[in-house]
Parts: C-alpha cells; structure tokens; sequence
C-alpha cells in the first residue's frame, strides 16, 4: 500500500513536470488590444464595438478564453503586444516583414492599401514604381510605412495617421497611404472626402488578430478552428452585414455635413 501511494506521488510529479494539460501552460486570459478604426473597431460609450471586435469577441467565447480588451493608439498597442506575453492586437496586417513577429489568428478581414491624392491634381499611376519620386504620407510604424520605406521610396511620416489629409491639402506631401477596408467610412464622413480620391489600389492583404510570440501554439490552433467555423456557421458574414448597415446609416450624415 505504501508503496502503491509512493508510485501514485511520483506519477504525478512526472507529470506536472512534463507539461501535462493539467498544467497552467496557457495564460488564464489574453489582453486583447486594438485601435480606433470604424467600423472594425471604435468606443460606444463605455463599450468597444466593431465588426473585427465581435469577431474577435466570439473566437474567445468559442475557445472558452477570458479576456481584457483595450483601445489604444496603434503605435502603443503594437508595443504592448510585442513586450506583453499574454497580449493580441486586431486588425493587424500580415506582412513579411512581420512574420516571424508574432503568431497569427485570422484573416477575420481583409483590406485594400491605397495611395490617395487630391481631386484636383492629375495623377497617372499605372504601378506603385510610378510613384517612386513622389512623397507618400505614411503613418509611422504602420505596416504601410514598413512597406513604402523598405523599398526605398520617399514616405514623410505622421504620428497620428489623420494628419495625412491635412497634409495632403496643404500641398506638405503628394499622396498619402491608406488602408481601405470593407465598409470603411473614412472617404465619407470627412469634409475632405470630396476633395481626396483613390489614385491606385497597390496592395490587397489580410488583416488577423496578432499574439505575442509567448502565447501558446495550442490555443492559437483552437483560435484558428473556431474562426473556421465562424466562416462555416455563416456567422462571419452576418456580422459583416450587421456593420455594413452601420456604415449606409452613417452616410446621410456625412452627405449633410459636407
């Protein structure tokens, strides 16, 4: 008997020592960040809403996953998630330049990055090269301002990506890098949407809830399932849908203000 109870304790201890599910290996929460980017994400009162944060939202439900979640500028928050072992940030664009920074969950969207220019300048752009020998507003530290300044072109830099229009009014800067997501408002709900266009779509990407390297390999997987079968269920697109329907409601008041 006592040596039955003797082997049982060194079972045990085997087992914790080896890692075993009974072990605390994932963090008991995940502090999910984000930034102000209707209609993916924004503040509603006390509340952050958007279509990426209900997605996000219901991949932690479905995995059974507590968490904080936090608005932040982005340059803050990007820092976060990389210093922070139990810390995510949505929507993050996927590049190669980010790879091996972070483990990935998604895409829960995708975007378009768009150089815009004035309305009132002819710009004829065929291919991103074309616009080599222009000055490109970026916002610094984003994944477009990575992307543009890697390959060497001419970006000026802004920290706070809204100052881009005004810069681009003020004749500062020739064009500004934007990033374009379904349903976005940002062309509409400006005074500048008239006076600001599309001049070439340079990149297609998608966008994920990015975890810092620390969370564990296992969770990330049962992430990456539950938004599978968030696609599957259909419960992606009626959530698109419900957003969307946000931004034709805030449409009329961005015609008026205009």
């Amino acid at each position: 008997m006592k040596n039955a109870f003797l082997a049982a304790l060194l079972c045990a201890a085997g087992s914790l020592a080896a890692g075993s599910p009974a072990g605390a290996s994932e963090p008991s929460r995940l502090h999910l960040l984000t930034e102000s980017s209707p209609p993916t994400s924004m503040r509603s009162g006390t509340e952050v809403i958007g279509s990426g944060t209900e997605k996000v939202r219901e991949i932690m439900s479905r995995t059974g996953t507590g968490y904080t979640l936090e608005l932040l500028p982005w340059r803050r928050a990007y820092t976060v998630v990389q210093q922070q072992a139990d810390a995510c940030l949505f929507s993050t664009s996927r590049t190669p330049e980010r790879e091996d920074l972070f483990k990935w969950v998604g895409p829960t969207d995708e975007a378009d990055w768009v150089l815009l220019g004035r309305a009132d300048r002819n710009f004829h752009l065929r291919t991103l090269d074309d616009a080599r020998k222009l000055r490109i507003g970026t916002y610094h530290g984003d994944a477009r301002d990575e992307y543009l300044r890697a390959r060497g072109f001419l970006v000026d830099p802004a920290p706070v990506d809204m100052m881009n229009p005004r810069k681009l009014m003020l004749d500062r800067i020739d064009l500004w890098a934007a990033s374009l997501r379904r349903g976005t408002t940002l062309t509409k709900q400006n005074s500048w949407g008239e006076n600001i266009v599309p001049v070439l779509t340079f990149k297609h990407i998608g966008v994920y809830l990015a975890c810092n390297r620390a969370v564990p390999s296992e969770l990330i997987d049962r992430m990456n399932a539950a938004l599978e079968g968030m696609g599957r269920d259909g419960t992606m697109q009626r959530i698109d849908h419900k957003y969307q329907k946000w931004v034709e409601d805030m449409q009329p008041k961005a015609t008026s203000a205009q």
